[in-house]
This record gives C-alpha cells, structure tokens and sequence, in this order.
C-alpha cells in the first residue's frame, strides 16, 4: 500500500476529527506525503547521454518522515557511523520515559526531547568518568524514538556506546569487562533524578503519580555496525515502511509489526484517519535533530577520536561520498543527466 493513497482519502476526516491537536508540522508532513513523487512537487526534464531521449520525471517530497524518501541520507549516515566504528565490544542502552510523563512530553517536546538527550548522555558520560566503572572518557550515539512497534506514543532514547573509554592523560584505552556496561538499576535512578531536576529548572510541572522506578535497559549487540543499521531504519524514513501497511479497505488501515517480546508477527487496524494521526504525531519539531554523537564521538572531538583511533590501532580509511542513483533511460538503459525543473502553477482548490 502506498501512503500517498492512504493521505489522500483520508486527509479531509483526518483534519476534521484532530482539528484540535494537528499542528502545522504534521499537515506539511501530510501534504509532503501526499505529493510525493507526483507533478505537485515539481518534476525534471531529463535526457539521455547516448540516445537523446528525454522525459520528465516528478520529484520527492524530501521530508524525513515520507516513506518513500531519504535513502540516500540514511545510507550516508551509516557510512559516517561505520567509519568512526572501533574494534571492541558496543552495548545499546534505552533510556525510557514513563507512561506519566507521556503528556507532559507531547505538549512541550522541544524541552522534553532536550532533556532527554542531556539526561541520558549525561548518565553514560558520568558513570564512565566514575574511577569504579571504568575511570575514562566514553563515546556514544544517541537516537531518539517516540514510538513503539504498535506506533503508539512511546518518546525513549537508544544510546551505542562503545565498551571502553579514553584515558586522555595516560593516552590509554580502557576496555571495560563483563557483560554489562554499568549497572541499569543504578543508571535508572540517576537518570529519574536528573531529569526530575531538569523538569523543575525548566518550571514544567510533574505530574503527581511519577513512579519510582524507571527503566533502563542494557544489552550487548557485537560490533555494533547491526544496532546502528537497526536504529537507521526511523532517521529519515518515518516511523512505518510502506511494505508493512497490509490493507486499506471499508476506511480501515491496517499494518503489521514485530512484537519485541515474542518476536510474533502481530496485526494492528484502525479507521483510516486515526492511522493518519498515529503517524504524524512522531513528526518532530521543526528543525529537531533526531540523532546525535557525544563524547569522543562528538563532530567537534576529531582530535580525541583520532587519538582513540590510534590506541586502538584503527586503519582508518577515507569515506569515499556515496554517489547518488541516477536515472536510466528507459530505451538504452543509459545514465541521463538534469537539464532543468518544472513547477506546475498553483491551482487553489
């Protein structure tokens, strides 16, 4: 099913029943979607190097939460990240709001979002430095997820973290021993106490029932290139694959998704505006970042990564830009070069 189908017939319904809580941010994702690879979005007049054929050809949307959009940047991204891979051992720990707070995040989530990024960078930079974990600077990439595998609103942080740090004044890696990066239950209470405190600085009110224990989640993933792949999946592309949306039928969506626990292929149906709702609602704030590095992996620590690097007797390699696909003539299957854009006027409906 395409998601340009699914937008079309149910934009009108999806507008009348949220008309209260659709932002601006989510009616451009819908209509970016809408218009994806239609003439709406402009099209390419192109021609062929060998046979002079020509033809248009409409243009992606561009936005990050089209399906159909962004492959090249999600390819890119892993390409960064695989060249900053070191030979040791990553963990991936998620850091997890609880369902209390859930309300507070979708009525402010720039300051929320915020926060959760420097909590749970903070707990990890923190417990590294600490002389009884390991005593060392740490590195680490952080994903922020709002959604579940249901796509209900579910805002937690991922966080692969090398198993090791930098020791800058001995100039020494410190490899970091078992099968746990630090201790969850001790991370949970750090991290439950800053955020809370961050809350309170931001003068954003705390709901009354916040539970005392939260959750954090550590777990080992190898080499690390197959969570950084797995986190890849939500950056650009949205929160759901075309090729998992089952049936449109009698105004009802319906998708299918992994459960966590069983690893069971279940179904999930909903009225079609509901589902345009459930989508849109991971659309993030204009301009939010989604992923971010911190530590030796920040983009302004080239230097301390580098030296990392050489510890650990890296052979770094030069990233080569991934070219992007090029059309093919559809006569000799020769590549075809742009020779200029049409906009279609504006036709108000």
């Amino acid at each position: 099913m395409e998601m340009a189908s699914i937008v079309n017939q149910y934009y009108d319904a999806c507008k009348i029943k949220y008309k209260n809580v659709l932002l601006p941010g989510h009616l451009k994702a819908l209509n970016a979607m809408q218009n994806c690879r239609t003439p709406s979005a402009g099209e390419l007049y192109i021609c062929c190097t060998k046979c002079d054929h020509t033809e248009f050809r409409p243009l992606s949307c561009g936005h990050r939460n089209c399906p159909k959009c962004q492959n090249h940047e999600t390819s890119q991204w892993i390409d960064r990240q695989q060249s900053k891979l070191l030979p040791v051992l990553y963990f991936m720990v998620t850091f997890t709001l609880p369902y209390e707070l859930r309300s507070l995040a979708w009525q402010n989530q720039k300051k929320i979002y915020s926060i959760l990024f420097a909590c749970a960078a903070g707990t990890l930079k923190d417990f590294g430095l600490n002389p009884k974990n390991l005593g060392a600077e740490t590195g680490m990439t952080c994903v922020l997820h709002t959604n579940t595998r249901k796509l209900d609103f579910h805002p937690h942080i991922h966080a692969v973290v090398p198993g090791g740090g930098i020791n800058k004044a001995r100039r020494q890696w410190k490899k970091k021993k078992g099968k746990y990066l630090f201790n969850q239950k001790a991370m949970a209470k750090v991290f439950r106490a800053r955020f809370l405190s961050a809350l309170n600085e931001k003068k954003l009110q705390i709901p009354k029932a916040v539970p005392e224990k939260w959750v954090v989640d550590c777990k080992r993933v190898g080499k690390g290139i197959s969570a950084l792949k797995y986190l890849s999946r939500y950056l650009y592309r949205g929160v759901i694959s075309e090729k998992n949306i089952i049936s449109n039928q009698n105004g009802r969506v319906t998708f299918k998704y992994i459960e966590s626990r069983s690893g069971e292929t279940r179904y999930r149906t909903l009225a079609g505006e509901d589902f345009l709702h459930l989508i849109v609602q991971h659309v993030l704030p204009k301009g939010f970042r989604r992923v971010r590095d911190f530590g030796f992996l920040h983009g302004n620590a080239k230097k301390l990564l580098f030296l990392v690097q050489l510890v650990l007797h890296v052979n770094i390699k030069i990233i080569k830009q991934r070219p992007r696909p090029v059309f093919k003539c559809p006569c000799c299957k020769s590549a075809m070069v742009i020779i200029g854009f049409y906009q279609r006027p504006y036709e108000p409906g």
